[in-house]
């Protein structure tokens, strides 16, 4: 089966919470350089961030990220967990996921686009009408 999305649902840890949350790791082919992460704040109402991929992957590496988003594997509670801050005016969370859950995920976006050949599916001109309104 060729999709052009990829989902991945998880229970995740926030703010080292004991109760697990209910969060979704999204990737569109029309949106390659980005992957979204979201969360169940109630039963319908999803939280949602939109991220660099490339922020992603660099992050099984080492610590990353300078903006809203920053992944920090030293905040993370055991070795096996991948810990993402997010932070804006509104609050601040520390999310740990399980590694392998991160990886199983981007290898299933570079499935649907492959590192490299974001370009290809990028459509600028789709961009700018959505940003203008025209």
């Amino acid at each position: 089966m060729i999709t052009d999305s990829v989902q991945q649902h998880q229970l995740v840890t926030l703010n080292g919470n004991g109760t697990p949350v209910l969060a979704r790791l999204s990737y569109q082919a029309a949106q390659p350089y980005a992957v979204s992460l979201a969360f169940q704040a109630e039963p319908g109402r999803w939280v949602e961030w939109t991220f660099a991929r490339d922020l992603l992957t660099a992050g099984l590496e080492g610590p990353v990220g300078e903006g809203d988003v920053r992944v920090r594997p030293e905040f993370a509670s055991a070795e096996e967990l991948y810990a993402v801050e997010i932070e804006s005016p509104d609050g601040y969370a520390l999310v740990e996921i399980h590694r392998e859950d991160v990886e199983r995920f981007l290898t299933a976006t570079a499935a649907v686009v492959p590192y490299g050949e974001e370009e290809d599916h990028f459509d600028v001109d789709a961009l700018i009408r959505e940003l203008t309104g025209v």
